[in-house]
């Protein structure tokens, strides 16, 4: 799950990326309104948590502009704007969810597992190729009948093939989607991961094609 953090507070936005990190999510940091929208083209991040009194903007025109023509993503406002008036504008403008600063961590952390149970159930939750199936709400991922624990990085990186099966995907590709910005990752990150999945699936599941990436048959 890929998160957009867009708060100008940097200490605050270093703590959080940090945590969030530490719980396996993709994690990607801007501090302006303008910047947060050119990412979100960009990167087409799943959920956005949102300052609303960042420096070039406010953070509701943000808002505004993330829903002009789109369901996605959900948004978390995550701000010390705490009036009625303020939590109403923002939910009424589309927003998923408010939290107030200051926050505790854990708060944090369980909203937005709830947006990202939202997210999933609202898409067919179940990938079947093969001898697999992935569950991309319950977490779930089983090889003919036999479920199998997978950390979450590896976990997004079975995702992200599955999704795309008969579709070669590159290691820069991979690695966007499971490293934030600036997330320190050894140069063979990719094939580490990919080391264990092959070794926990026990089939010729997953692919490589040499020079290019990764893929995963379509039968």
């Amino acid at each position: 799950m890929q998160i957009l953090l867009v708060e100008d507070d940097l200490l605050l936005a270093d703590g959080v990326r940090t945590g969030l990190r530490r719980e396996g999510f993709t994690v990607n940091h801007v501090a302006t309104g303008k910047d947060a929208l050119h990412t979100f083209r960009v990167d087409k991040p799943e959920i956005v948590i949102l300052d609303l009194g960042l420096p070039d903007m406010d953070g509701l025109d943000v808002l505004r502009q993330l829903r002009a023509g789109h369901k996605e993503p959900s948004v978390l406002i995550l701000t010390a704007r705490d009036t009625t008036g303020d939590k109403v504008s923002g939910l009424d403008l589309g927003a998923d969810d408010y939290l107030v600063k200051p926050f505790e961590m854990p708060e944090l952390l369980a909203r937005l597992r709830a947006l990202e149970r939202r997210t999933t159930a609202a898409q067919t939750s179940r990938i079947a190729i093969g001898p697999v199936v992935l569950d991309t709400l319950t977490h779930v991922v089983s090889v003919e009948g036999e479920e199998l624990e997978l950390p979450r990085r590896e976990f997004m990186l079975l995702k992200a093939l599955m999704e795309n099966p008969g579709r070669i995907l590159s290691r820069e590709s991979l690695e966007k989607k499971l490293y934030g910005w600036g997330e320190e990752l050894a140069s063979n990150s990719i094939e580490v991961h990919i080391h264990h999945l092959r070794k926990k699936i026990q089939t010729e599941f997953i692919k490589t094609v040499r020079g290019v990436g990764y893929t995963v048959s379509r039968v």
